[in-house]
């Protein structure tokens, strides 16, 4: 195989040629690195690039695959992470200027899982600073579609979307509270899951909200995201939100058979007057695709999902200022001028706010429950429209501007953050102007196999995973 052809493999594809050595670790990491050279000054997806150190991982998985010592599918596979989780002896910024001199001492648990899968780690991956929604300034350069350069790859997991879909990765790790491993992977054409709360460790990860934080995979395939979860997930002593259950084996759930399967059409969001005709008419067609695979459906009724953004942003808005404040109101200057006014407003946001946005939320999160007894997922839209342009000005200009942010993405996304279900985007079509659209299914908690079941057959019966980003 020609070395310039690698980057272009799934992750799962390429860990199959690495366990019969017909590649080794090494030149796919080479390759990589090679292709981040070429490509990524046009992206803006990596923060820090770990390339000696990568090959040290790389020629380290060689030799143990030569003497017979095969961790698993993602031995010798080269990854990157979103720059929110610890990486001892390895910048670590959250995206922000404020922590451009950290270096943690110990690595996050997900950091460690992925080495003990094997894996080999390339560098860490641009991200909204301190992962909090759009921003207007990133200190390290503005990340970029590779679909389109003048358009957003997603927030707030941006290099993990760009450099995953450019192929300079082979999967990654991204962090969704909101929305931001699915909105990178709706915009960037990709496989997103976020498992459920509680299902991987939160534990060295810079965070926002203690009660919707969740680490999970952004990836080229249904299977790739199966293997990346495989490695990070179950339970951990150093983070008290674990669930200590078992985790199943994730690509056996991958069998393309989903005769019976029943979906759940949520209509309150297909019906929504700020979701894209475009983008109603594909998701339509995808859920049809299900049904000529055997899945049955039918409509279904989440009254409160669409006040799910503005739920998600008071609850969220509350922790995230009240986790960081320390670190925060020392160096306010430094800050991004859309992060200054979320962190000012999450200060003064009254108790009795906080707790009404929790009391609702746990309405929301028993209409989701209920309604995952009738059906086996839910399915909608993973946004209501495709990239849009890179942000040149601060957004944040107004009240009237702040509400209807709240009516976008996160309202499609927020709903199942705030009940800790498990939810997947995958690519169901393009737009017009050739950008990426995503199918959202979301599944009973703990029930990532069946999420990923559902999306996988759709994604074999369809050829949208086949387009390449071009760049």
């Amino acid at each position: 195989m020609d070395k310039k052809d690698i980057p272009f493999l799934t992750a799962s594809q390429l860990s199959k040629l690495i366990e019969t050595k017909e590649v080794s670790p090494v030149e796919a990491t080479e390759a990589y690195l090679d292709r981040i050279q070429e490509v990524d000054s046009k992206l803006n997806s990596y923060i820090t690039i770990n390339g000696e150190q990568a090959l040290e991982a790389a020629h380290q998985a060689e030799t143990q695959i030569a003497q017979g010592e095969y961790l698993g599918p993602l031995h010798g596979v080269p990854v990157a992470v979103k720059d929110q989780f610890n990486t001892a002896g390895i910048l670590t910024t959250g995206g922000s200027s404020i922590l451009q001199y950290n270096i943690p001492t110990d690595d996050a648990t997900v950091i460690t899982n992925l080495k003990k899968a094997g894996a080999v780690l390339l560098g860490k991956l641009n991200m909204s600073e301190f992962a909090m929604a759009e921003i207007y300034h990133h200190p390290y350069g503005t990340p970029r579609n590779p679909w389109d350069l003048s358009k957003n790859p997603g927030t707030s997991s941006s290099g993990s979307g760009a450099a995953t879909a450019a192929s300079l990765c082979a999967t990654s790790l991204g962090e969704d509270t909101g929305g931001s491993i699915r909105g990178p992977a709706n915009f960037s054409g990709l496989v997103g899951l976020r498992p459920s709360h509680g299902r991987v460790s939160r534990y060295g990860v810079l965070g926002g909200s203690w009660s919707m934080d969740t680490v999970g995979p952004i990836s080229r395939s249904v299977e790739d995201a199966a293997i990346t979860i495989q490695a990070i997930a179950g339970y951990d002593p150093k983070d008290a939100y674990t669930w200590d259950v078992p985790v199943p084996d994730y690509r056996k759930a991958l069998t393309g058979d989903i005769k019976g399967i029943k979906l759940g059409v949520i209509q309150e969001r297909m019906d929504s007057p700020n979701l894209d005709p475009e983008f109603r008419e594909t998701v339509a067609t995808a859920i049809g695709v299900l049904g000529e695979l055997g899945a049955s459906s039918e409509d279904v009724s989440i009254p409160l999902a669409p006040n799910a953004g503005a739920l998600t942003m008071s609850i969220l808005s509350v922790e995230w200022a009240n986790l960081h404040r320390p670190v925060f109101e020392p160096h306010i200057d430094y800050m991004d001028y859309n992060n200054k006014i979320r962190f000012l407003t999450g200060c003064i946001i009254p108790a009795q706010t906080y707790y009404k946005a929790q009391k609702i939320r746990s309405v929301l999160r028993q209409q989701i429950l209920d309604a995952l007894e009738k059906v086996d997922v839910l399915v909608l839209p993973t946004g209501p429209v495709t990239a849009p342009p890179v942000e040149s000005t601060p957004g944040i200009q107004s009240k009237e501007h702040a509400l209807a942010g709240l009516a976008g993405r996160i309202s499609f996304t927020g709903p199942f953050n705030l009940a800790g279900t498990p939810a997947i985007s995958v690519p169901c079509g393009f737009s017009s102007d050739g950008m990426p659209m995503g199918l959202q299914i979301v599944g009973r908690p703990f029930a990532e196999e069946t999420v990923l079941k559902v999306a996988h057959a759709y994604e074999q019966a369809t050829d949208w995973h086949n387009r390449r980003a071009p760049i």
